[in-house]
């Protein structure tokens, strides 16, 4: 589960790292209050407005911009508060920024020149270990750096058993080229950040950038978090992070029915049960000249309701021209699947376009013959190359 900056820096601070601070808004009446909030609490003199939305590079999409008095912090707040903020990860739809996070600025003079460094942690499966990577090179994709120079990218093996170690952590900031109270600054800032990304059951921490200050601090200018969802039982708070308007709806209401759904760009809708026959399917429709509309996993133990709500899914979006059922029957009975296909079709009403219904394993044979006698507008078929012919002849 994504989550926004502003919320992953709470979570943060609630470990004891040092962040950026800041204070979010939700509509333009509240700016100058806010404003004023921000300045009294951090003592700032100038003020950074920040789209808030799940996608990277709002910089580059003018969500950031940089204010120095009240008046240009009100301008900016209102120039980006309700707009259609377009970045690299957006897509060319972009998203609503529905709130901004105003922030202390953190970049000010002093005896030193301040310093931006990357760093996130998440699992290394390679290893079955967790690892912290990291670079001199923060403040920029680190898809870029991992291109342009992968040499400067370091990576830190930790052990989940033990934690991270101290003499890791010195080993860290001394990798980063620091010294005297920064490297004491960075040892504290790494160990800290490990233990938040253990104890929440994150899938990622990514800090970009973590900067030293010109006085020696290291603090957290970004932070973009991801929480794991098989563990949010655990975590209730964090479950009411969850902001459903940054989500495609049809994999929002996917959710509700305990499917595992990615909404994609093609033609062809795909429900079928486990995740490997998933990929496999979508590889045969690829073979066949169609492009997968979509991931959907409806699980072991499909039922009529399970697969009434996977055809509601499907049939919202408008690019579909064909659905691809594609059982395998193992713990779950194929007859009992073609039997809640029919029971969806006739439920649903009129579907607007074919169906091709693959069920191999348990009771296929009586599953095709219940597709075959429902008298629906259904196509059956038992062997993979069946149903990826039936797509092709669909499509053409």
């Amino acid at each position: 589960m994504n989550i926004h900056e502003y919320q992953a820096k709470e979570i943060l601070k609630s470990f004891g790292v040092a962040v950026q601070n800041g204070v979010v808004l939700d509509n333009i009446a509240d700016a100058d209050k806010a404003i004023k909030k921000l300045k009294d609490d951090t003592g700032t003199d100038w003020v950074v407005v920040k789209a808030q939305i799940h996608a990277g590079g709002r910089g580059k999409g003018g969500g950031v911009k940089l204010a120095k008095n009240d008046q240009e912090a009100h301008d900016r707040i209102n120039d980006i508060l309700g707009m259609t903020l377009v970045t690299p990860q957006t897509g060319p739809e972009g998203k609503k920024v529905n709130k901004v996070l105003l922030c202390e600025d953190v970049y000010y003079p002093g005896d030193n020149e301040p310093k931006e460094y990357y760093m996130s942690v998440l699992l290394d499966r390679a290893s079955g270990k967790n690892v912290i990577i990291y670079t001199t090179e923060g403040g920029m994709d680190i898809e870029e750096v991992a291109e342009s120079t992968p040499e400067k990218i370091q990576k830190e093996l930790v052990e989940p058993s033990t934690g991270l170690l101290p003499f890791q952590a010195r080993k860290i900031a001394y990798n980063l080229g620091l010294s005297g109270q920064a490297l004491k600054e960075m040892t504290k800032f790494v160990t800290k950040l490990y233990n938040a990304y253990d104890k929440t059951d994150s899938s990622m921490f990514e800090i970009n950038p973590v900067l030293k200050t010109s006085d020696d601090k290291v603090i957290a200018v970004d932070a973009k978090v991801n929480l794991d969802d098989n563990a949010l039982y655990r975590h209730p708070d964090y479950a009411a992070m969850r902001d459903e308007s940054e989500e495609d709806p049809t994999e929002v209401d996917a959710k509700k029915f305990n499917l595992n759904y990615i909404k994609l760009d093609g033609n062809v809708g795909c429900m079928v049960n486990g995740a490997g026959l998933a990929m496999a399917t979508m590889d045969i429709i690829k073979l066949s000249g169609g492009e997968p509309a979509n991931f959907l996993d409806v699980g072991g133990t499909a039922s009529a309701e399970t697969v009434e709500a996977g055809f509601r899914i499907i049939l919202q979006d408008p690019n579909v021209k064909a659905i691809l059922i594609n059982i395998f029957g193992g713990i779950v009975r194929c007859d009992r699947v073609a039997q809640g296909v029919v029971d969806a079709y006739n439920n649903i009403g009129e579907i607007p376009v074919p169906i091709i219904v693959r069920l191999q394993g348990t009771n296929a044979e009586e599953a095709k013959k219940i597709i075959d006698e429902s008298g629906l507008k259904v196509r059956s078929a038992i062997l993979l190359q069946e149903a990826a012919d039936a797509v092709e002849q669909v499509l053409a």
